[in-house]
């Protein structure tokens, strides 16, 4: 019989309610995210943490109005601090509804979509290059296709993770790990050598770019400049990593293929451009990432267009 560590635990009470899938959601690359598991009422995430490796389980015990978290490997530890901000527990709406109410008839639609998603919080899970390097996978390609190099390059290089986690389920690599994937493999997984660049050279400024995290929300701004003064990093790439990293509720995704049609369709019924989209935002500044993904859920999405773009494999084996 395989014997398993005692996991580390921790109940923390939040003080409203929070909705533990949805607000971990960004966090999760495709159905098949080597690092995300969601099964028997749990959410398993793995973490390259500043300590290791490690493990977490999240769980929600409703009579208690409580969420269980349980933690395996060097970095359980970590993991278990850092679960409340990284359920939301810094992130302040209080505001919101006030600043929804005043923005006109759009503001009746994101208010319908916040009260019907109370539990959505902005989470921050303080690793800034464990979000860069999806970001960078998923720059101008279809979803399907960055997800696939993600899951290849995990398999690859990632270590398994900790504990009893479900099968399948990988760590992060370090940096260094990152710096030294040959060009066939980058190839292999079907990330061109463009992005393969971004992603070690930023693996050579992964302590900076760490440091950031450790003002949450606050270190969004120094986090911004840091990543776009890198090569390959620009305005859509620093908004998807602060989100994730830093949980910065007013992070927009300017220059996403599906987000501007998204903003003008639930807000001015029609398409937009990403100028359009940040007209339409502006009442929401201090927020607007936090309406987009009220939108998103809440599935305001235009009518499509045409057949859905394919995902590219120019691999060879």
């Amino acid at each position: 019989m395989t014997h398993v560590a005692t996991p580390l635990e921790r109940r923390w009470r939040p003080d409203g309610p929070v909705d533990v899938a949805l607000t971990l959601a960004p966090l999760r690359r495709g159905a098949h995210d080597p690092t995300w598991r969601a099964e028997a009422g749990a959410v398993w995430r793995t973490c390259r943490t500043p300590c290791g490796p490690g493990t977490l389980r999240i769980t929600v015990e409703p009579r208690e109005r409580t969420v269980r978290g349980q933690a395996w490997g060097p970095g359980a530890e970590w993991l278990l601090e850092t679960l409340p901000p990284m359920l939301g527990a810094d992130d302040d709406a209080a505001a919101f509804p006030a600043l929804a109410g005043r923005a006109g008839i759009g503001g009746e639609v994101v208010l319908r979509a916040h009260r019907r998603h109370p539990g959505l919080r902005i989470g921050r899970t303080m690793r800034v290059f464990e979000a860069l390097v999806p970001a960078v996978l998923e720059q101008k390609v279809v979803g399907r296709e960055a997800w696939r190099a993600w899951r290849w390059l995990l398999r690859r290089y990632g270590e398994p993770a900790p504990g009893p986690a479900p099968a399948g389920m990988r760590v992060f690599p370090e940096p260094e790990v990152w710096r030294k994937i040959p060009s066939w493999d980058w190839h292999r997984a079907g990330a061109e050598a463009v992005r393969a660049r971004t992603i070690v050279n930023a693996a050579r400024h992964a302590d900076k770019l760490e440091a950031t995290a450790e003002a949450g929300p606050d270190g969004s701004a120094a986090a911004d400049r840091l990543l776009r003064a890198l090569p390959g990093i620009g305005v859509w790439t620093s908004a998807e990593i602060r989100q994730r990293a830093h949980g910065d509720p007013d992070a927009v995704s300017v220059g996403d293929y599906h987000i501007p049609d998204i903003v003008g369709w639930a807000l001015a019924g029609r398409r937009t451009d990403d100028a359009g989209m940040l007209a339409l935002l502006a009442p929401y500044r201090g927020h607007r990432y936090r309406v987009t993904r009220l939108l998103e859920i809440a599935g305001h999405r235009p009518p499509a267009r045409g057949p859905r773009m394919p995902a590219r494999d120019y691999r060879s084996f």
